[in-house]
C-alpha cells in the first residue's frame, strides 16, 4: 500500500528547452545537465540563466560535475566545482546536485563539507556517485549527518528497476531523515512498480524523444565527435512523456 505523501517528479533536462518542456509536463523540478552521454556535467552559465528565466512553477536544480568518468576529483577540479557553485548560486538556482568519492570508494567528507558550505544553504542532492560507493548504508548515514536533502540512486544497479531491493532498504533506513529518489531507466511503464515495491516517493527520469534536425544540406561524412553519434537529430524532453509518466502514479 502506497503512502499518502505526495510524489515528487524530477526531470533530468539536457537544456533550457527541455527544462521548459518538463515544466509544461508538470515536473516538480528539473536537474539541468550538459553532456548527458557522459552521465551529466555542469551546464553553461547561459544555459542556467535562460532556464532560470523560463521556470516559474518548476524548481531548478543544477548538477555540479566538472567532467564525466569517476568521482575522485583533483585539486584543480575541486576549484572548478567551487567556482561553478558560486555562479549557480548567483543565478538563484533552487538546488545543487553533486557528489564526490575517495579513492577507496567512500564519501569524500572533507570535500563534500566544503562544497556544501559554498552552497550557501541551497539544498543539495547527492547524485549517483552514491551507486558506486563502497557501503551505501554507511554513506546514507553520512549524508544525513551532513544535512544533504536527498540522494539520487538506482539502488546500486544499472537501472532503478533492477535496484528495487536496495532502494527499498535505503528508503526504510532513511525513515524520513533524507529523501531517497529513484533514478535511471524510470519511465511510464515501470514507475508504478518501483513506487509500489520500494515505498520511494521521489522519481528522476528524462522523458526524452529524438527530434530530427531541420538541416536540409547534410555532410554525413564528417563527424564533430563520436563517429557513432547521431548528429542530425537531438534528444529533448517531451512534455507529453512527462505527463504520461506522472499520470502512471495518479
Amino acid at each position: 500500500m502506497l503512502s499518502r505523501l505526495p510524489f515528487q517528479f524530477e526531470v533530468c533536462a539536457n537544456s533550457a528547452e527541455s527544462s521548459f518542456a518538463a515544466q509544461i509536463g508538470g515536473a516538480t523540478r528539473v536537474e539541468l545537465c550538459a553532456a548527458m552521454p557522459e552521465g551529466g556535467t555542469t551546464p553553461s552559465y547561459g544555459e542556467i540563466a535562460v532556464a532560470r528565466e523560463l521556470l516559474s512553477d518548476t524548481r531548478l536544480h543544477v548538477i555540479i560535475r566538472p567532467r564525466g568518468g569517476d568521482f575522485l576529483y583533483t585539486r584543480l577540479e575541486q576549484r572548478i566545482m567551487l567556482a561553478d557553485i558560486e555562479q549557480a548560486c548567483r543565478l538563484k538556482v533552487d538546488g545543487l546536485v553533486l557528489g564526490c568519492l575517495t579513492a577507496q570508494g567512500n564519501i569524500d567528507l572533507p570535500l563534500l563539507t566544503q562544497l556544501m558550505e559554498a552552497s550557501q544553504g541551497v539544498p543539495v542532492t547527492f547524485h549517483r556517485a552514491f551507486d558506486v560507493c563502497r557501503s551505501p548504508q554507511e554513506a546514507l548515514e553520512q549524508l544525513i549527518a551532513l544535512g544533504v536533502q536527498r540522494v539520487l540512486t538506482s539502488g546500486g544497479q544499472p537501472t532503478a528497476l533492477q535496484g528495487i531491493p536496495l532502494l527499498k532498504e535505503l528508503h526504510r533506513q532513511a525513515n524520513g531523515r533524507i529523501a531517497v529518489m529513484a533514478g535511471s531507466g524510470v519511465n511510464e511503464q515501470n514507475i508504478a512498480r518501483i513506487a509500489a515495491e520500494t515505498g520511494v516517493r521521489e522519481f528522476h527520469f528524462s522523458a526524452r524523444l529524438s527530434v530530427e534536425s531541420d538541416m536540409l544540406y547534410r555532410n554525413e561524412a564528417v563527424s564533430m565527435g563520436d563517429r557513432q553519434a547521431e548528429e542530425y537529430s537531438r534528444p529533448i524532453t517531451s512534455a507529453a512523456r512527462v505527463k504520461q509518466t506522472i499520470a502512471a502514479l495518479s
